[in-house]
Protein backbone atom coordinates (compact mmCIF):
# COMPACT_ATOMS: atom_id res chain seq x y z
CA UNK A 1 0.00 0.00 0.00
CA UNK A 2 1.09 3.74 -0.82
CA UNK A 3 1.43 6.57 1.57
CA UNK A 4 -1.34 8.10 -0.52
CA UNK A 5 -3.74 5.53 -0.49
CA UNK A 6 -3.41 4.78 3.27
CA UNK A 7 -4.22 8.31 3.63
CA UNK A 8 -7.02 8.02 1.79
CA UNK A 9 -7.69 5.27 3.91
CA UNK A 10 -7.32 7.24 6.77
CA UNK A 11 -9.40 10.05 5.95
CA UNK A 12 -11.86 7.90 4.74
CA UNK A 13 -12.44 5.82 7.78
CA UNK A 14 -11.91 8.98 10.30
CA UNK A 15 -8.76 7.51 12.10
CA UNK A 16 -5.61 8.53 13.23
CA UNK A 17 -3.62 5.34 13.09
CA UNK A 18 -3.79 2.24 11.18
CA UNK A 19 -2.62 -1.11 12.15
CA UNK A 20 -0.62 -3.28 9.53
CA UNK A 21 -0.81 -6.45 9.21
CA UNK A 22 0.88 -9.06 7.20
CA UNK A 23 -0.85 -12.04 5.14
CA UNK A 24 -1.43 -13.87 8.34
CA UNK A 25 -3.13 -10.95 10.09
CA UNK A 26 -0.44 -10.99 12.18
CA UNK A 27 0.36 -7.30 13.13
CA UNK A 28 3.56 -6.20 11.46
CA UNK A 29 3.04 -2.23 12.34
CA UNK A 30 1.42 0.86 13.57
CA UNK A 31 1.82 4.09 11.14
CA UNK A 32 -0.02 7.37 12.27
CA UNK A 33 -1.66 10.18 10.47
CA UNK A 34 0.99 12.26 11.92
CA UNK A 35 4.08 10.23 10.85
CA UNK A 36 2.08 10.52 7.55
CA UNK A 37 2.02 14.26 6.82
CA UNK A 38 5.45 14.53 7.98
CA UNK A 39 6.49 12.45 5.52
CA UNK A 40 4.36 14.12 2.89
CA UNK A 41 5.28 17.25 3.85
CA UNK A 42 9.33 16.05 3.28
CA UNK A 43 11.08 17.23 -0.28
CA UNK A 44 11.97 13.69 -0.69
CA UNK A 45 8.30 12.50 -0.65
CA UNK A 46 7.09 10.49 -3.93
CA UNK A 47 3.35 9.62 -4.52
CA UNK A 48 5.14 5.84 -4.71
CA UNK A 49 6.20 5.41 -1.13
CA UNK A 50 5.30 2.72 0.02
CA UNK A 51 4.29 1.76 3.74
CA UNK A 52 6.75 -1.07 4.21
CA UNK A 53 9.30 1.31 2.97
CA UNK A 54 8.39 4.11 5.89
CA UNK A 55 8.44 0.97 7.97
CA UNK A 56 11.85 -0.50 7.90
CA UNK A 57 13.93 0.02 10.16
CA UNK A 58 17.31 1.68 9.26
CA UNK A 59 20.63 1.70 10.42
Amino acid sequence: MTVEVALSLMAGARVDHLVLCDGDDRSTGLITLARLAVLRGSPAYTDRIRLRDVLAPTG
